[in-house]
């Protein structure tokens, strides 16, 4: 069998499996012998005075196991399990085309037009606290309606809740959210975040990866799915990390590809937050409030974002998170939600003053008065569960008819 019977696309495709996604015997072939086709033309003996792996010399010589792959990924794509996407097509993402080592071939699932658009990645912690969820969640949808779309690794925590948070938007908004996976793009990591694949791709996003259909979870593969949402991306923020995290890769390969890097800053006593505060002193942005992301990406670059539906001011930063004086956006945030992986949000753009308050949150509003109440009084008061109050009380925060004070909630 002879690689000559491959077209140009498949001949890419071919090379790619031959070198098992090695990027440095990739680009070397490339510059050798001046592309696929050359390479695959090539004696064996030249491919050796490379010194190349030997186990991609092995697979050069094993053309019939190489067709054989080519010929699986050609009829997944005919039926619709994936896409494929090469270098040099239009609907190739020009981001990727200025990073220093681009993908040759794309795998993708979902609307492949998202990766071309102005995307800002989010991520942090796979065991965030419920703050950071919070601030995670709201800050994805926030930006989500300002014109942009989240871009995150699919793993659990910080990136879960950024998906989710970019999926809670009304049907003009559905599906502005990116997900990039450490697996071959047929595999589902981590095992139970199934329904959000799902959501993703329903709803509108996409899904992608560089690695070969089948390839599972490793420790080398997640660094590199974090140069991709780094240079899918026009800037990243970091919501919440400890200092030996994935996001502070995911961050310093942002600001090599010349990236903004953004971080949120907490608690001083908070170890999950260090790496946060580490990129702070390292000179990534310090952010309370998504419209500093806004800002610095509309003067960095010639686009306008779209009208923000949140005010300029910001009544209150703390425990609470992002909480706007005036706001239009009704956050759909539910920690409970978030832990038991159910992906149904279903969140629309309200028009609510201050003084509507909607009949579902008239109960919990009703015990909370001028004088500030504690958690505990609440949860006495209205014989909800813990999770299921707080939800309620962030609603009510967020439509502004209510504030927390050290610890205390207060009606406004």
């Amino acid at each position: 069998m002879s690689y000559q019977t491959l077209d140009a696309h498949t001949k890419t495709l071919a090379l790619w499996y031959i070198v098992n996604t090695s990027l440095q015997s990739y680009y070397k072939l490339i510059e050798s012998f001046g592309g696929a086709e050359q390479a695959l033309e090539a004696d064996v003996s030249a491919w050796q005075a490379l010194s190349l792996h030997k186990a991609h010399i092995g697979r050069y010589q094993d053309a019939q196991d190489v067709l054989a792959f080519v010929d699986k990924v050609q009829n997944d794509v005919a039926r619709g399990a994936y896409g494929a996407l090469y270098q040099g097509d239009a609907a190739y993402p020009d981001a990727l085309d200025e990073i220093y080592d681009p993908p040759p071939v794309l795998f993708y699932r979902g609307n492949v037009a998202r990766l071309s658009e102005r995307q800002i990645a989010i991520v942090g912690s796979r065991k965030p606290s419920e703050y950071a969820e919070k601030i995670t969640f709201d800050l994805a949808q926030y930006l989500v309606q300002s014109g942009y779309t989240i871009t995150s690794g699919l793993a659990q925590g910080v990136d879960k809740s950024a998906h989710l948070g970019a999926l809670a938007q009304s049907a003009a908004l559905a599906g502005r959210t990116v997900g990039v996976a450490g697996t071959g793009i047929d595999v589902c990591y981590p095992k139970n975040h199934h329904a959000l694949f799902a959501q993703i791709i329903n709803d509108g996003g996409c899904i992608v990866s560089e690695l070969l259909p089948g390839t599972p979870a490793s420790k080398h593969t997640f660094p590199r799915r974090n140069r991709l949402v780094a240079g899918l991306s026009l800037a990243t923020v970091v919501t919440e990390a400890a200092l030996q995290s994935g996001s502070l890769i995911t961050a310093r390969l942002a600001a090599e590809q010349g990236k903004q890097v953004f971080a949120v800053p907490s608690r001083i006593d908070n170890a999950n937050a260090e790496g946060c505060h580490h990129l702070i002193r390292e000179g990534a942005t310090l952010i309370y409030h998504p419209n500093h992301i806004i800002d610095e990406i509309a003067s960095a670059h010639t686009f306008n974002a779209l009208p923000k539906t949140f005010s300029q001011g910001v009544s209150a930063y703390g425990d609470e998170g992002f909480t706007a004086t005036q706001t239009k956006l009704s956050s759909n945030f539910d920690k409970n939600t978030i832990k038991n992986q159910q992906v149904n949000i279903n969140s629309e753009i309200s028009s609510v003053s201050p003084q509507t308050v909607p009949e579902h949150l008239l109960a919990v509003f009703g015990c909370v008065n001028q004088t500030a109440v504690d958690l505990d009084t609440l949860v006495e008061m209205t014989g909800l569960d813990t999770g299921s109050l707080l939800a309620q009380l962030i609603e009510l925060e967020i439509l502004g008819v209510i504030a927390q004070q050290g610890g205390r909630y207060v009606r406004l």
